[in-house]
């Protein structure tokens, strides 16, 4: 079982910057990698950036490269999402993902309970 806790939504003015965090915690020694999701107001949930356990591995989504970057600090079990030069395209309630397990036993997806982003014009 793992667990994840997010901070860091709120409000923004377009073209301003926000940090979410996503704690994880429980059997974190199973997770291969960690990303951020999100879903837009009646649209479907979309990846927007994901990193591998050891942090070589780095995916962010074309509408988001060069404006937000996902990064890892083992010590602390948690994943950062910096988001800078938001648009208000990027309004979401925006989700942690934990891909955990391994081909033996079994790949499970573990979720946060979401924050929302909004970005104001």
């Amino acid at each position: 079982q793992v667990q994840l806790v997010e901070s860091g939504g709120g409000l923004v003015q377009a073209g301003g910057s926000l940090r979410l965090s996503c704690a994880a915690s429980g059997s974190i020694a199973s997770i291969n990698y960690m990303g951020w999701y999100r879903q837009p107001p009646g649209k479907q949930r979309e990846l927007v950036a994901r990193i591998t356990t050891s942090g070589g591995n780095i995916y962010s989504a074309d509408s988001v490269k060069g404006r937000f970057t996902i990064s890892r600090d083992n010590a602390k079990n948690t994943v950062y999402l910096q988001m800078n030069s938001l648009k208000t395209e990027d309004t979401a309630v925006y989700y942690c993902n934990a891909n955990y397990g391994n081909a033996m036993y079994g790949f499970r997806n573990y979720w946060g309970q979401g924050t929302q982003v909004t970005v104001s014009s």
